[in-house]
Parts: C-alpha cells; sequence; structure tokens
C-alpha cells in the first residue's frame, strides 16, 4: 500500500482509439515491480507502444514493440528486476485471473522482467506464483475492453511475433491518476 494516503495507485491505459483499462496497483504485493512500472509510466515509454501478443482467452500483452511507417520496432531496453511471486522466493498470492496485469519475462529467466507486461483476458491459475502480478481493474467497462482485444484478429510477423493483432492496437498514453 501507498504510505502517504493508505491508496493504491491507480493507472489509466488509453488507446488511440480511446477506450481505457483502469488498474490498481498492489504495491504491498509487489513493490519493486510497482516502482519499475510507475517510473516508466512517469517516463511516457509506454506512450505509443503497441500490443504484439494477444491470445484469446489467456491474455494481451504489451510494453515492447512500437510501430512506425508500417514497421515494427522493439522499443529500447531497459533493466531487469527481481521476479516478486512465490517460485522465486517471494510471497506475492495474487491470482492470474481477468484483469490482473502481470510481468511477462524471458522464458524461464525468473529476474528478467523489465518492460514487457501482460492483462489475462481470463483466468489463468497455471500462472499463480510463477508470473509477478502486481495489479488488477477497477471496473466491469476495462474488463469488457480487455475481453474485446483479446478477440482480435492476429497474424503471424515471424517466429517471435506469433500472435500479432492486425490492424495494430496502440495504448496513446498510460497515466497515473493519484
Amino acid at each position: 500500500m501507498d504510505m502517504k494516503n493508505n491508496i493504491n495507485p491507480r493507472v489509466k491505459i488509453t488507446l488511440e482509439d480511446n477506450r481505457e483499462i483502469t488498474i490498481e496497483l498492489f504495491k504491498n504485493q509487489a513493490p519493486l515491480t510497482v516502482d519499475n512500472f510507475l517510473k516508466l509510466v512517469e517516463a511516457k515509454y509506454y506512450d505509443g507502444v503497441c500490443f504484439h501478443r494477444i491470445i484469446d482467452n489467456f491474455m494481451i500483452q504489451t510494453g515492447g514493440y512500437y510501430v512506425s511507417e508500417n514497421n515494427i520496432h522493439e522499443k529500447e531496453k531497459t533493466n531487469p528486476i527481481f521476479g516478486e511471486f512465490q517460485t522465486n522466493g517471494f510471497k506475492n498470492d495474487i491470482k492470474h485471473e481477468l484483469g490482473v496485469i502481470s510481468m511477462a519475462r524471458l522464458g524461464n529467466d525468473n529476474n528478467s522482467a523489465s518492460s514487457q507486461f501482460f492483462i489475462c483476458s481470463a483466468n489463468t491459475p497455471h500462472l499463480d506464483g510463477s508470473y509477478c502480478a502486481f495489479g488488477k481493474t477497477v471496473n466491469q467497462e476495462s474488463n469488457d475492453v480487455i475481453l474485446a482485444l483479446s478477440k482480435a484478429k492476429t497474424v503471424v510477423v515471424d517466429h517471435s511475433l506469433q500472435n500479432f493483432p492486425y490492424p495494430v492496437i496502440t495504448i496513446k498514453s498510460i497515466e497515473k491518476m493519484n
């Protein structure tokens, strides 16, 4: 919890078509992750990134790519952080369910999460304790946007981008609300 005012921080993700997803972040469950995420939000790192991996009835992932002049570009790398989840020796009991935001990582490297995150579009208990969940949507409207995004048509770009939504879905901004 944010000790200054006992209110968890909230962020608003605004898509280019002005749909919004509002998420409450649980700093008491994942303090390093929330701090890292908010640092990137304040630096406007996520403004203009696209969702690059969408799997229906599983999750929507973003934070690593943007599209410019009809070409996909990788965002500049950020420093990895410690994975705050049970199999990495950290107590975090947030369940991966619809609306939960969690850090993506490289394969089996528990401490490789940096900027990419995903939002669950279904209950995914097989991720519990193995990925760092750090927040959850605050309303049904946000969940409705996530569910709609999870139904996007996808294409195979190459071996690393096999579930890329097309047309492209871009984040206009992520802003801290409190």
